[in-house]
């Protein structure tokens, strides 16, 4: 007798919320070929507050710039998908999709030549998710696009 929860389903594209950032409603591609989540960020300013490190970065999408602190966890190398090798700041926070919320690590990345803005990777998704890469905005409240395939 198995007593695994089902796993809910997520489009291949969800708009996703960082609630202790200040984020809402982020366009976010769901890819299971990726580790690690990323954020579009530009780093401003490394620092320390009450002997933990930070990191100070802006986000910008849609022509509005958002202004962010995070406690900083680690610098990590990380192979873009042009496969390059990088130097990342990596920040754990909450992440909403949908009706859910739980932590992740999630790196700051110049994803300025990509169509989005946040990359959902499979350690977030993880005994959490299943994917329809078929469908779009699944576990998206209020998107206009929300039921429909859209591929």
């Amino acid at each position: 007798m198995s007593t695994a929860r089902p796993l809910a389903l997520i489009g291949w594209r969800e708009r996703v919320s960082l609630p202790e950032l200040g984020l809402a409603q982020i366009p976010a591609k769901i890819d299971t070929g990726a580790r690690t989540s990323s954020l579009h960020a530009e780093v401003l300013d490394e620092f320390r507050r009450e002997g933990q490190r930070y990191v100070r970065f802006a986000v910008n999408w849609s022509g509005d710039q958002h202004v962010c602190e995070a406690v900083h966890v680690d610098i990590r190398g990380v192979t873009s998908s042009m496969g390059e090798r990088q130097e990342r700041f990596v920040i754990k926070t909450p992440l909403n999709i949908g009706r859910f919320t739980f932590r992740v690590e999630i790196t700051l990345a110049n994803r300025s030549q990509m169509q989005f803005p946040m990359l959902i990777g499979r350690t977030a998704l993880r005994r959490r998710f299943v994917v329809d890469s078929g469908h779009s905005w699944l576990q998206s409240p209020g998107n206009p696009d929300m039921g429909r395939s859209r591929r």
